[in-house]
């Protein structure tokens, strides 16, 4: 894999999901003006990259009601999830790089359904890297709760309610194969069967402990570069230890410390391959003096190419 050094595009649009209805816990939906709050924009500019805050999408309110037929909130998540694609997609068509500020993490089915949708217009193959403590591929019969954002990377495979897999452009919106996920640490009993029968390539905290950040991200990298493809990031800040990102509904301890964060985020940077992000899951209910959207910033910014030493090579 050449190492390019620079990401794919440096005009960024800044696209706010102020919603938390996938969810059990009330809060994420100030996740977007949180990271308003951090510092993203000044910090992307430092960066080098030409910022469009777009503003806040808006869609239906959470109605706070328990699930049916295994789904909450069904038809208000479709709603959300083809209103964020509209918009991401958009951005795309005009040539900017759309970062997706949630909200929860049910919000990325809208955000890869776009994402997909466009690479499949200009003929190029789509990866996603789901950097998150939870698989989140759950459907109606596996998941505990009903929670629709336990569900977003099943549904981008092609498993669950027919509405949701309507919003994107064909159904898987992402083939298993191409989709890898780092940092996993949490995933539901019945859940587990799906995701081992599935095709993605999961490298949990263990796998993590006992290879290394850095050869986890080599190997995910050198096969994304290998296919040609543009490189969806999600990250849910629900990956990192909880005492550095306490700001989230479900925290798991034993996440990616600071310093293996970076590096990941680093080298994701350095493959020249990324073309979008989801930052999601930032509960500034929950949180510490705006401590999670700090950090949050604080990766993003090196994920744009920000080095203690440029040019540093391993």
């Amino acid at each position: 894999m050449k190492t390019k050094g620079k990401i794919m595009n440096n005009r960024v649009s800044l696209i706010g999901v102020p919603s938390d209805i996938g969810a059990s816990d009330r809060g994420a939906s100030m996740g977007p003006e949180a990271l308003r709050v951090a510092g993203l924009t000044k910090i992307l500019e430092k960066q080098g990259c030409i910022v469009k805050d777009i503003g806040d999408i808006r869609g239906p309110k959470n109605p706070e009601l328990p699930p049916v037929d295994g789904y909450r909130h069904l038809q208000e998540n479709v709603v959300w999830a083809q209103n964020i694609h509209d918009a991401i997609y958009e951005e795309m068509d005009q040539g900017n790089f759309p970062i997706m500020m949630g909200g929860d993490h049910a919000m990325s089915i809208g955000s890869v359904a776009a994402v997909a949708n466009y690479c499949a217009k200009i003929n190029k193959p789509v990866c996603m890297l789901w950097i998150d403590a939870h698989a989140d591929f759950n459907t109606n019969e596996t998941s505990p709760s009903g929670n629709i954002h336990g569900m977003p990377v099943a549904v981008a495979t092609g498993l669950g309610h027919p509405d949701l897999l309507s919003v994107g452009h064909t159904i898987p919106m992402i083939p298993p194969k191409n989709v890898y996920q780092v940092a996993i640490r949490s995933v539901d009993k019945k859940e587990k069967l799906l995701v081992i029968k599935s095709g993605i390539t999961v490298y949990d905290m263990r796998h993590i402990d006992e290879i290394g950040i850095r050869k986890t991200m080599q190997e995910i990298l050198q096969e994304v570069s290998d296919k040609g493809a543009h490189l969806h990031v999600s990250f849910d800040v629900d990956s990192l230890d909880p005492p550095i990102a306490p700001g989230v509904a479900t925290t798991i301890p034993g996440g990616l410390t600071y310093r293996e964060a970076q590096l990941c985020m680093e080298m994701v940077h350095d493959s020249g391959l990324m073309g979008s992000l989801d930052i999601a899951e930032i509960n500034p209910a929950l949180d510490i003096k705006n401590s999670t959207a700090k950090i949050a910033v604080d990766l993003t910014a090196s994920l744009f190419g920000r080095q203690i030493f440029p040019n540093h090579k391993l």
